[in-house]
């Protein structure tokens, strides 16, 4: 995607109903050694990274749970659109783990230093409207009865960016993100 010069914007949805990206499977990590959870981690955190360096907009469209590593992948997004009704949290804290792919990094810059802390600190969960309230997720809506309500919302915000000169699109992602490391 990174060289595509077609690719104008990027939209991450799930196929599974109701679930945005359920994070890492626990169960799976529990059988794994130190040196295996630290290549785990180091691949996701890279992985995210990755997706956060797209020349291009990314949009993640949260139709459903966006927990641990979930919410994370999101928040490598440039931008996030909520169904009112999705679950969102890094949860990792009730599970005696720590974000781990850069969600202690993003979502300070997107909600604030505070109440990160205190979503991080808690692992408490919230929906769309909570998220949308709080800064984020840039927009919220209502669930439809096809379960893709942010998805479609997602959807007409990049066809709202297709239309800009895509040299400037890309250069204003670049200018704000080395802009937030300043």
């Amino acid at each position: 995607l990174r060289f595509d010069e077609k690719v104008r914007v990027v939209v991450f949805k799930s196929e599974v109903k109701g679930v945005f990206c359920a994070g890492a499977d626990l169960k799976e990590r529990a059988k794994m050694d130190d040196a295996e959870v630290e290549r785990f981690v180091k691949r996701l955190r890279n992985l995210m990274d990755e997706i956060a360096a797209l020349p291009v907009p990314t949009i993640a469209a949260i139709d459903g749970h966006a927990l641990g590593g979930g919410l994370e992948l999101a928040l490598a997004c440039d931008l996030r659109v909520a169904a009112s009704s999705a679950k969102m949290g890094l949860i990792e804290t009730t599970r005696g783990l720590l974000p781990g792919a850069g969600g202690t990094q993003r979502l300070p810059r997107c909600v604030g230093i505070g109440l990160a802390k205190e979503l991080i600190f808690t692992g408490r969960q919230v929906d769309g409207q909570e998220a949308f309230s709080m800064g984020l997720v840039n927009h919220a809506v209502p669930q439809n009865n096809e379960g893709d309500a942010a998805y479609q919302r997602a959807l007409a915000l990049a066809k709202e960016i297709l239309p800009q000169a895509p040299f400037a699109v890309k250069m204003g992602k670049l200018a704000i993100n080395r802009g937030m490391e300043v």
